[in-house]
């Protein structure tokens, strides 16, 4: 068996059964995949919140990583999402394991995320050139749809509503709920990355700046603007940049700002939910910052 260290962010973001075999189970799947691909652990370990990641080299010398993942519904598509995109913006699919979950990838510089680029400008600019090339793609047959997500997130509006305490966040989550209900019945056919944030976007040597981790989604492009607009937040002169972020954003990808207010309400709406199911009785405020400045300008 391959030894491995688990770090505690892994064992609390799987607990559950079915996380408890795959983080008993990756000794063994580890050197299994070692051994079928001819690679070569290449230095320690790495790990998000929910993927352990292993520097490789393939027996042609070629540098990679091993990402070891189980799968689960946001992460069902990410293979069919990299084969479709080809590397374009993206990185590259080398191989994958389909009953486990498994990628190899293209090695990029996990040193350099685009999180270090200090001129926010430039790494929204980024971001948006690269939302632009991803998301101008079809989705493959058989990807989730925004049409189930958002349909499905409407119907938890009424039992979310009753969790949050403030009348006010209550009448903002309506707000949301309507403005996602005006454009789902049109939910768009391209491929999203669905989570494009400054530190899902790694240097690259074949290009500046490539993205990782996707999370495919089925649908309208500005349904991936919000991980942009509240990335690396710190609350100063917070309107002005969210109205900027989106200006660039939407001009780039050569979006109709007024949907795209639409379904970045409808993407606020969404983290709103995901916040009361775990529990918080009020809106974050930087999701409600963002919601009023779209707000003003779906108004104006």
């Amino acid at each position: 068996m391959f030894p491995i260290e688990v770090p505690d962010v892994l064992r609390t973001s799987h607990d559950n059964e079915n996380g408890r075999a795959w983080i008993a189970a990756l000794p063994t799947l580890t050197a299994e995949l070692l051994d079928r691909w001819s690679l070569r652990p290449d230095g320690p370990t790495r790990n998000g919140m929910a993927s352990l990641v292993l520097p490789v080299v393939r027996v042609d010398g070629t540098p990679a990583v091993l990402r070891l993942q189980p799968v689960t519904a946001e992460n069902r598509d990410t293979v069919r999402g990299l084969l479709t995109w080809r590397g374009d913006g993206i990185v590259h699919l080398l191989d994958h394991d389909p009953v486990s979950g498994s990628m190899l990838l293209e090695r990029l510089d996990a040193t350099r995320p685009l999180s270090v680029v200090d001129d926010d400008a430039e790494a929204v600019a980024v971001v948006a050139e690269l939302l632009a090339r991803l998301t101008a793609v079809p989705a493959p047959a058989g990807t989730r749809h925004l049409a189930d997500v958002g349909a499905a997130m409407l119907a938890e509006v009424p039992e979310a509503e009753a969790g949050l305490v403030d009348p006010a966040d209550r009448d903002l989550l309506r707000y949301c709920a309507a403005a996602l209900a005006e454009v789902l019945p049109e939910p768009g056919d391209r491929l999203l990355h669905w989570d494009l944030h400054y530190d899902n976007v790694l240097a690259g040597d074949r290009e500046p700046w490539l993205a990782i981790d996707p999370e495919p989604l089925a649908g309208d492009p500005a349904f991936d603007l919000l991980p942009a607009l509240d990335n690396r937040w710190d609350g100063s002169d917070a309107r002005h940049t969210t109205l900027r972020r989106f200006d660039q954003l939407t001009e780039t990808m050569g979006l109709d700002r007024d949907r795209a207010a639409h379904w970045t309400l409808g993407r606020v709406l969404q983290n709103v939910l995901w916040d009361v199911e775990d529990g918080e009785p009020v809106v974050d405020p930087v999701q409600r910052t963002i919601a009023t400045v779209v707000a003003e300008h779906r108004l104006g």
